[in-house]
Parts: structure tokens; C-alpha cells; sequence
């Protein structure tokens, strides 16, 4: 799917099926697990990394512990913490509800007035698979499956045409839409997309990119889906083939308009590819959407697209009228899938806001926190000094847990009668997901279920071994501050937790 393919692209708190696999070492370390631990924690270039472990089996006894109580960036298991609240404190047929109200009367199918699409932070109006097993009757979805669905139900309630706008109300939300612990960079990009009460496609473009058929010939940059919603200028080259490609950095938009940009080169020869940049106002966005699936079914809207974010633009018209039509989201597992299983970011963001929203009456990024802040404290009984938290996906650098605080919360989800959405949506070594190609030829093969994390200079990897006697040993790595290459951490932390798995059986 569309989202697994462009994670292993850009740089975000996202490691990703596609992925190449890293190599665990092979040569056989000996002695104590502690004695073989320090070995890789200790060799260089490693020992310059800031390194918190901690590692429990699952009668209670910690069998390994490096500064498991020191705070540490944990990028993407910051994840860990949203899916598990909320597989916990929502209710387990828990489905997200979109609602069209209309904004004047309704006469022999044409509706004299606006048409309001309000959302209630559905984020699975998104082109992707919501299981491990794709071929699955339903477990995969096109970009515009959700919004046919809606158009469908317009239609068949008779309309034909609408005198006034279409409008996306994403007021359910907060007004604000970008975090403000985000990277300005990142902001144009997928994975820090806005995040608002509305949303289709993640929020987000794809770009689809090419060499154009000759050395200084423009690339080829087409984009999906294309909704005629901003203009597009294409500055980039196409370069020799022993060149290198620039251009999947060089996207922009400038800010407060919908005027995109391409610069950079595309070396000749280069395997197309796909780059998926931010869009500035999801609520239109899903707008525009729905209205070029309406004339597709040939029912017109006169009025163009137009959004809000201020609750009170409709609120007397959800107040007073029934909807017209409504559309029920996939149930909460299909949320927390992909946010563990590929690390999707935007989905991370958009359930801490319904957190928020269903449990403190305020669809805000404070309100998902502090339901989060009291999950932890009073449900999961870890200290309230172990964690600090800014964001949902871990795409902020200023989120803070240790080592033991994420044992702590993976333990308690092993147990907890709620358990299998978690679980289930957890990568699985050698299943499709971010654990992929990790962990293959090893004793481990098949045995590890763990979320991955990377940000700039951070890797973490936090989740459970699976032994053959039936016993689960629960662990947690995060390794800060490091300058050693992406793929050779991943190998070194990869023979971490080969050597746990091996003392444990």
C-alpha cells in the first residue's frame, strides 16, 4: 500500500516494511546475558550512544536494566501510548460517525442552500490495507472508497443538485491544525500532516516522479488524487544517470496558499517513485473530495468547495436537523493498525485528538494528553515522573519515557482483557509491517512483536519475545543521541534482542 512504500522515503518517527533488512551479528558472544550485553552496548562506535534498556520477563524478574529510569526520545514507541489508551478506555465497537447536514431546504432533489460534510475525526478515509493478511475480504480500502460510500447515500436519498457550497466543517477538532513542537520542514510532508476533524487521503498528495526522457529534460511529476485544488510548477532536471536525485527534498508550498513547487534533479534511468506532501487545509481538502465524487454520480455543486473550523459556523443546524446522510467509520482495530503496524503518524495524531474529544470533551491535542497522563498514572500504575509527552506519534522531540515506563505499559496490555486490537496491530517479525525483513536466519525468526522508532540521531525498539516454552519476555531499547548509520543501529540493536531471547528460553 501507498503509505508502506513512501515511509522508507522520507525522514519521520516512521521505520517501515520496506526497509532493508539490518544483519544482527553472527558471531556467538559468551557468558552472562549482562557480560554479552555490555559487549554491544560498550564497542565502538556504540558506546558513544546514550543507551536505556530494560528487560522483564513475565513472572516480574528484570533480567537486564541499563538507565531504565533515565528519560529518552523514543520517536515512533511514543505510539505504544495512544494505541494502548485507546484500545483501553474506548469501547471495543467504538466507530467514528460522518454526518451531511444541509444548510436550506431540500426541493424535488435540489437542496437551496449549502451541503455540510462534518467530520468527527475519522482518519480512515485513507487509501491502505487495515490488516496483515491484504487479500482479506474488506480489509483493504481505494482512496475514495469512504467518500463513494457517501456520495451513494446522497444520491440515493435523491439529490441532484446543490445551488450552494459544499463544505468541509472540521470543527469537531480544535482550530489548531499543526502542532507546534513539529519541525517547520516537516510541515510539508505527510507525516506531520494537519490534523483536523476532517480528513481524507492522510491528508495528503502523492506526487509521482520520474525521469523525463533525456539529460536536462524536465522529470515527469504527476500527482494522485488529483482534485484541481492547488497548481503545481515543475523547476526540477533530469540529470545523468551517476547523478544523484534531489527533487524528493526540494518540494514546497508557499505558506498560506495552495502554490506548489518542485526543484532539484531526477538522475536518468532512476525507478520511479512517490513523494506524498502535506495539504494545507484538510477540511476542503475532503470537501473537494466529495464533490468531484458527486459529479461523477452526476449531482452538481454550484457553489464550489469552502471549509470552516469554527464550531459555531453550523452548529445550529446540526442543533436543530437530522442529517441527511450518514457514513460509519471502520471500527477502532482498523485506527490502531496502521499506527503500529507501518508507524502511520497523522492517524497517531488524529486518535489522540479523538481521546480527547470522547473523554474530556475537547477534540485538542492537551485534552488527548491528559486523558493519556491519567491512563498511565491511574490504570497502568507508572509513576507520573517516568513520562513527559508533547504529541501523539512521536514526531516531537521533546517526548520523554524511560525505559522501564514502556516495559511497564507493555506488560499491562499483554494482560489486559482488551488486549488483541494491540497486539494484533503490533509488527510481527517477518510479516508485513515495519519488522519485515528483521530478525530472519536468527533464533528469533518469526518470535519478535515490537514497535519500531526512528527521528533524527534516535532508535527505539519496545515489544515482546515470544518463547517456545509459552513464557513472553517484554523489553525495551532506546538509543539517543548517536551518530552511528541508520541500518548499522538497527543491526546492533536487532543482536540485542537476539542475545535476550537467547537467555530467556
Amino acid at each position: 500500500m501507498r503509505k508502506l512504500i513512501l515511509a522508507s522515503l522520507t525522514i519521520s518517527s516512521t521505520l517501515t516494511a520496506q526497509t532493508p533488512a539490518a544483519k544482527p551479528r553472527t558471531t556467538p558472544l559468551k557468558g552472562s546475558l549482562e557480560r554479552r550485553l555490555a559487549t554491544l552496548l560498550d564497542q565502538p562506535p556504540f558506546n558513544r550512544a546514550n543507551w536505556g534498556l530494560y528487560v522483564v520477563d513475565d513472572r516480574g524478574k528484570v533480567l537486564f536494566e541499563r538507565n531504565g529510569d533515565r528519560f529518552y526520545v523514543p520517536a515512533s514507541n511514543t505510539k505504544l501510548v495512544v494505541s494502548a489508551a485507546a484500545t483501553v478506555l474506548l469501547p471495543v465497537d467504538y466507530r467514528v460517525k460522518t454526518s451531511l447536514y444541509t444548510n436550506g431546504r431540500m426541493d424535488n432533489g435540489v437542496l437551496h442552500g449549502d451541503l455540510v460534510l462534518y467530520g468527527r475525526g475519522d482518519p480512515t478515509w485513507s487509501e491502505r490495507c487495515f490488516s496483515v493478511d491484504s487479500l482479506a475480504p474488506g480489509a483493504c480500502d481505494s482512496a475514495f472508497t469512504a467518500i463513494d460510500a457517501v456520495a451513494d447515500s446522497l444520491r440515493a436519498r435523491g439529490l441532484k443538485r446543490v445551488t450552494g457550497k459544499l463544505v468541509g466543517d472540521g470543527s469537531y477538532f480544535e482550530p489548531t491544525l499543526v502542532h507546534p513542537g513539529w519541525n517547520a520542514w516537516d510541515l510539508n510532508w505527510w507525516y506531520a500532516a494537519p490534523v483536523s476533524g476532517l480528513g481524507f487521503h492522510d491528508n495528503s498528495v502523492d506526487f509521482h516522479i520520474a525521469p523525463g526522457g533525456a539529460v536536462d529534460q524536465p522529470p515527469s511529476i504527476t500527482w494522485t488524487p488529483d482534485l484541481a485544488l492547488f497548481t503545481f510548477e515543475n523547476r526540477a532536471r533530469t540529470v545523468p544517470a551517476d547523478s544523484s536525485s534531489t527533487v524528493g527534498d526540494n518540494f514546497f508550498r508557499k505558506p498560506d496558499t495552495w502554490d506548489i513547487w518542485a526543484e532539484g534533479t531526477v538522475a536518468l534511468g532512476r525507478k520511479p517513485w512517490i513523494e506524498s506532501f502535506a495539504l494545507p487545509d484538510p477540511n476542503r481538502y475532503a470537501a473537494r473530495a466529495l464533490a468531484a465524487s458527486l459529479l461523477k454520480k452526476g449531482i452538481s455543486v454550484e457553489g464550489g468547495t469552502a471549509s470552516t473550523t469554527d464550531s459555531l459556523a453550523y452548529r445550529g443546524v446540526r442543533a436543530c436537523c437530522a442529517p441527511v446522510a450518514e457514513y460509519g467509520g471502520r471500527p477502532l482495530p482498523d485506527i490502531v493498525f496502521p499506527i503500529l503496524n507501518s508507524s502511520q503518524n497523522w492517524f497517531a495524531e488524529m486518535l489522540l485528538k479523538l481521546l480527547g474529544r470522547e473523554l474530556k470533551g475537547e477534540g485538542s491535542w492537551s485534552a488527548g494528553l491528559e486523558v493519556e497522563r491519567r491512563f498511565l498514572i491511574d490504570s497502568v500504575r507508572i509513576d507520573s515522573t517516568a513520562f513527559a509527552l508533547e504529541d501523539g506519534s512521536g514526531l516531537a522531540a521533546g517526548n520523554l519515557v524511560t525505559p522501564r515506563a514502556f516495559a511497564q505499559l507493555l506488560a499491562y496490555m499483554h494482560r489486559h482483557p482488551k488486549r488483541a486490537p494491540f497486539l494484533a496491530g503490533l509488527p510481527h517479525a517477518g510479516q508485513p509491517g515495519s519488522l519485515l525483513k528483521r530478525f530472519g536466519g536468527t533464533v528469533l525468526d518469526g518470535r519478535v512483536i515490537a514497535k519500531t522508532g526512528s527521528i533524527d540521531r534516535v532508535n527505539s525498539l519496545s515489544g515482546y519475545i515470544e518463547q517456545p516454552s509459552g513464557r513472553t519476555v517484554t523489553f525495551s531499547i532506546q538509543a539517543n543521541t548517536h551518530a552511528v548509520p541508520y541500518q548499522q543501529m538497527l543491526a546492533q540493536i536487532d543482536s540485542i534482542v537476539v542475545e535476550i531471547g537467547k537467555t530467556s528460553r
